[in-house]
């Protein structure tokens, strides 16, 4: 992937080692020069100064080919005008952004944007959205151990029943959303085609689910 990070700071910079540690080339943005020093040495790690909401600094950073673009600043303003820019601008596919004060978050979520709250696991949850990106997160509880996911449902279950997907303690089926009402499925429910499906999900069984619906696109 090639990933923008807004924010040169504690979150900012351990997650542009995390990815470039795991191959993917990132581009970070600070307005502060000196924060270049927060990063790793790594040839998947460039540094541009200036603003993340700057089209001339975000198309340095290569914002049109970006695949990810993710503000992690310490304003919320900056977070979510840069966010905008690059979801509405510039089409990035994920785009996820930071903020301090929670009340905004259904604000940011009405405009299609991911948010990320608490600073516990700020890093953690940024890395698992864009590793899982097909996944998103509707909800967390806790400091992210348990998510909501929802997704369509793949083929090959279709007219199979929705608890085939359950594993014991890790992921559950909570809700269908079916023609446009939503249920509760029954333990005899069955799948049908164009169903979008709720997920309760433990945070380290997303790979688990991943695997269910990459069976469909035989990855």
């Amino acid at each position: 992937m090639k990933v923008i990070v807004i924010g040169c700071g504690r979150v900012g910079s351990m997650l542009a080692g995390l990815l470039a540690r795991e191959g993917h080339d990132v581009r970070v943005v600070d307005r502060r020069p000196q924060a270049a020093r927060r990063l790793p040495d790594s040839p998947r790690i460039r540094f541009h100064e200036g603003n993340g909401y700057s089209r001339a600094v975000l198309s340095a950073a290569g914002i049109e080919h970006a695949d990810a673009f993710v503000a992690v600043t310490s304003g919320d303003n900056s977070n979510i005008v840069s966010a905008r820019t690059a979801k509405e601008t510039y089409r990035v596919p994920v785009v996820l952004a930071r903020i301090y004060d929670p009340r905004r978050a259904d604000i940011y979520r009405d405009l299609g944007i991911p948010t990320i709250a608490s600073v516990r696991w700020t890093v953690h949850q940024i890395h698992r959205m864009l590793l899982h990106r097909h996944l998103s997160p509707e909800l967390g509880f806790g400091n992210g151990e348990t998510l909501l996911i929802r997704s369509e449902v793949p083929r090959y279950l279709v007219g199979r029943r929705l608890t085939e997907f359950d594993v014991d303690g890790e992921i559950r089926v909570v809700e269908v959303t079916r023609a446009g009402r939503s249920l509760i499925p029954a333990h005899s429910t069955t799948a049908l085609a164009d169903d979008l499906v709720t997920f309760a999900v433990d945070a380290t069984a997303l790979g688990r689910l991943r695997g269910f619906l990459d069976k469909e696109l035989g990855t």
